[in-house]
This record gives structure tokens, sequence and C-alpha cells, in this order.
């Protein structure tokens, strides 16, 4: 598989590629999002188009599904705290996800929290694709070896002492697990109580799926490009980590679990596979 330029891709513009192929190749959608597609770009597009057969493998459909699951999870969730007040939504690693810019709460404000580079490559994609940036969308650049997220975050206008909703999707594997340990003790100091945070990781049980067939060579380059292997928690003693940083009302969501929510009346066999593993916790 190739990136949005016919590179090969990190993974945030794997997961962009593959919100885009869910709406174009699965119906019905787990996950509705109708910017998807555009801003991967046109010519992405149509390279994506010639190449359908491959995101029929089962690798990729699965990967496919969970993507589009944790997304619809998150927005699932962030629907729910809204219409108990909240009104600042945050995305750590934002990528390419595309909420902020069909974002349908007109009280909510959206901070994109990213490296900078990424940002720029984003705005790039976004005007490309004529995808107009709304007032309640907020660029955080954060350099994530230099900054605390949460420092910054407050320089943005994003309000400590009000509720917040925070997404942290696909980041987790790129980080020790001491740094992702650091960045939950960051928000759980630092945010208003009921403040709630969805996350993922990938459990060492994932690590013999991910060094096997075409994903080898994908993993392979990322990780070699930027000096660091994939992270895995053990999900027994993750749980175990984010209890005793204080967090309360921990709820684990496993394939099954997602599976049965979301994929449970497909007829297409398009599932989760049986590694991934959502958390959400509140302050």
């Amino acid at each position: 598989m190739t990136d949005l330029n016919g590179s090969p891709p990190d993974w945030g513009e794997y997961a962009a590629i593959q919100r885009a192929m869910h709406q174009i190749l699965d119906d019905p959608r787990i996950f509705a999002d109708p910017l998807a597609v555009r801003i991967i770009g046109a010519d992405a597009e149509s390279r994506l188009r010639i190449n359908l057969a491959q995101f029929e493998k089962t690798r990729e459909r699965g990967l496919r599904a969970y993507m589009a699951v944790r997304n619809r999870y998150a927005e699932d969730e962030l629907a729910r705290s809204i219409s108990g007040g909240f009104r600042q939504y945050v995305i750590l690693g934002a990528g390419l996800d595309t909420f902020a810019y069909r974002n349908p709460f007109s009280s909510l404000r959206v901070f994109e929290v990213d490296h900078p580079a990424t940002q720029e490559w984003k705005r790039r994609q976004l005007e490309n694709a004529a995808i107009p940036i709304p007032a309640s969308a907020i660029f955080v650049p954060v350099d994530f070896g230099r900054q605390v997220a949460i420092d910054v975050l407050g320089q943005h206008g994003f309000k400590g002492d009000n509720h917040a909703f925070f997404a942290w999707l696909g980041v987790t594997r790129y980080l020790t697990r001491e740094a992702v340990i650091g960045v939950l003790t960051s928000l759980r100091s630092s945010l208003r109580s009921e403040s709630k945070i969805v996350v993922d990781f990938f459990p060492p049980s994932l690590k013999q799926r991910v060094h096997q067939g075409t994903r080898q060579a994908l993993a392979d380059w990322r990780f070699k490009r930027n000096g660091f292997r994939p992270t895995y928690l053990d999900s027994v003693s993750f749980i175990h980590d984010i209890k005793r940083i204080g967090f309360s009302d921990v709820q684990i969501l496993g394939s099954r679990e997602m599976n049965a929510r979301y994929c449970g009346e497909r007829t297409d066999g398009l599932r989760v596979p049986d590694q991934p593993c959502l958390v959400k916790v509140r302050v």
C-alpha cells in the first residue's frame, strides 16, 4: 500500500485511507464521514479506486472495521457528553480526522492537537479539497517531544475549568509505555472532574499479527523511519495503571463488544479483529 503521495504510508495516513475506503466499499457504513474521501485528495482517491481488491484482504477489512468503529464509538460518546453540557472536544493526534469540519454542534469547540508539520500538511489537504475551516476548529500545534499538550491547549483558548471530552486514538502505539502513562497523568491532574477520555491501545497478542504478511513491510518502514518500535500494552496492567492514576468509571471495549455493538447486524462479514481495545475513563 502507498500513502496519499504514492509512498509507504505512516499510520495516520493509513487510518485516513481506511476511513475513506470504508465510505467507498462498505454498506451500510459503521461510521459515516462525508469528508473522508475528499480530504485524502482526488489523486489519492483515483489511485485507491484502481486498487480496490487490496482492501478486500482479510487484514485490511479487519483494520478498516476497527478504524471505523473507534471513530464511531468516540463520536457516539462525545454526543452523549454534549447532551450533558460538554462544550470542548480535544482530539490528540488528529491527523486527517474530519469531525471539526462536519461538527453539527453549534456550541462545541474542537481542538486539534498535533505536530506542526502534520497540521501544515492537513491545512493543505483541506485547502485542496475546498473544505472550509470553521471558527469552532482550533489548531493546537504541539511538539510532543518538547511540550506538554495540556499546557499548550491553555494557550489556545482551552478552559481547564470547563468539562472536556478527549479522543486519543491511534497514538499510543507510537509512544513508550512511560510516555502514555505520563500523558494520562497530566490530563488527570489538569482536567475538571467528570471530564472524559477515550483512548485505544493494542495488547501484546497483536504483535504476531502485525509482523505477518503485507503488514510487516509497512510496520518495518514506519518504525525504522522514525527510530522507534511499536508499543503494545497489556490490558490488565494498563487498566491497573489507569485506576492507579486516579481515573474512575473505567470502561473497556474489546473486539467482542465492538462487534456486538456495531457489526452484529452486518451480513458482509466486516468485523473488528480480536486484539484492539478501546477504553473510556472519567476524571
